[in-house]
């Protein structure tokens, strides 16, 4: 959707209604990923695509249906792989599609959703596809503040907690609750449409500690990149595919790549001629999370040689080392698993804890 919605911010600032259609789910071999959205406006005015082509005929008459009534549609397009070409979905997989009429009047967070995501600002979009809420209810979400309803305060506080989490790894999908938030049921479907890129997970040190990270990073959604300056380390078949691995000395790389306030930084070289000159750039960029391995004799020789390098005592205090929760881990894998608890904990602001050694909500309010 976000290719459109400057046409979409164009009718919606003119108050003309326009129906918007939006893929929620997919299965097998489908042209267009969940997100993808087509609109219908004034004049019977186009925009976008939720199937290279395929159904568009028929969403353009649904699109112009919910206008006219008020009332948001679920719909389904699919055909067995024998019937596809003559029919409809030449690939032969199917999609689900929301398709709901948008005014300022239904939905008042319509342009300050668009200008976020103009602006690459991350917001995440809560729509009620099925169940017993109202269907099209829309709720956004932004890391700070909330605007909208879908139609009962339980069910907001559920969703603008999910909403957080898919918006800070980038992630689209469908999630099912109660009719008043209630996590174990499944009542009702809310797609939630975050616009945001995934967060960057930069692993540097081609060591088979980096497969493991690398391969966990990816399972949490991260876009993972792994550099190393040994080309006999870095080589793409050592890593998860989709996996990028970079050849170039860790620092000069650092230097020359971007990071945000999302970034994850796993220093797993565990050599001070790499370490050092790449800990100095980390140390100084922004970035959510900064680990380093090695013993407690090995940081405190890296804090001392980063103190040498004119590293502050406040930029130190960023970096994770030892890296890693306490969990007796052991094989590369149980160490990823420890790296990645610590990465979520630090995130959320867990205490890394037992829960049974805790008391309250585990699963506080946003």
């Amino acid at each position: 959707m976000r290719d459109i919605l400057p046409a979409l911010n164009g009718w919606y600032t003119r108050r003309t209604p326009f129906g918007l259609a939006t893929v929620v789910a997919v299965s097998r071999s489908t042209p267009r990923d969940p997100g993808a959205a087509m609109a219908v406006g004034p004049d019977d005015e186009v925009v976008g695509s939720v199937s290279g082509g395929c159904v568009e005929g028929a969403v353009f008459e649904l699109a112009r249906e919910v206008v006219a009534t008020g009332e948001a549609r679920l719909e389904t397009f699919g055909y067995s792989d024998d019937d596809a070409f003559a029919v409809g979905l030449t690939c032969g997989g199917e999609i689900t599609l929301l398709v709901r009429p948008v005014t300022p009047e239904r939905d008042p967070s319509f342009g300050e959703v668009a200008e976020s995501v103009a602006a690459g600002r991350p917001v995440t979009v809560a729509t009620v596809i099925d169940g017993p809420a109202p269907r099209g209810a829309a709720l956004a979400v932004w890391p700070d503040r909330v605007s909208g309803t879908l139609g009962t305060p339980g069910l907001d506080v559920a969703v603008t907690a999910d909403a957080r989490g898919e918006l800070a790894l980038g992630a689209t999908g469908v999630r099912h609750y109660g009719a008043h938030g209630e996590r174990r049921e499944d009542d009702v479907a809310v797609f939630l449409h975050s616009f945001a890129p995934p967060p960057r997970m930069l692993v540097f040190g081609a060591i088979d500690y980096a497969a493991a990270v690398a391969r966990i990073g990816d399972f949490l959604g991260y876009r993972v990149t792994v550099c190393d300056a040994r080309p006999v380390f870095a080589t793409a078949k050592r890593f998860p595919p989709g996996v990028e691995v970079v050849v170039d000395w860790p620092h000069r790389y650092l230097r020359g790549t971007d990071t945000d306030e999302r970034t994850v930084v796993c220093v797993l070289t565990h050599d001070p001629k790499f370490d050092v000159p790449l800990l100095e750039v980390a140390l100084r960029r922004p970035a959510a999370y900064i680990g380093a391995m090695g013993s407690r004799r090995t940081h405190d020789e890296r804090a001392k040689r980063l103190a040498e390098a004119g590293v502050g005592d406040a930029e130190t205090a960023r970096l994770r080392s030892p890296v890693g929760l306490d969990l007796g881990a052991r094989t590369p894998e149980e160490v990823a698993v420890s790296v990645a608890a610590e990465i979520v904990a630090l995130r959320w602001g867990g205490s890394g804890a037992p829960l049974t050694a805790t008391a309250g909500a585990i699963h506080p309010p946003s």
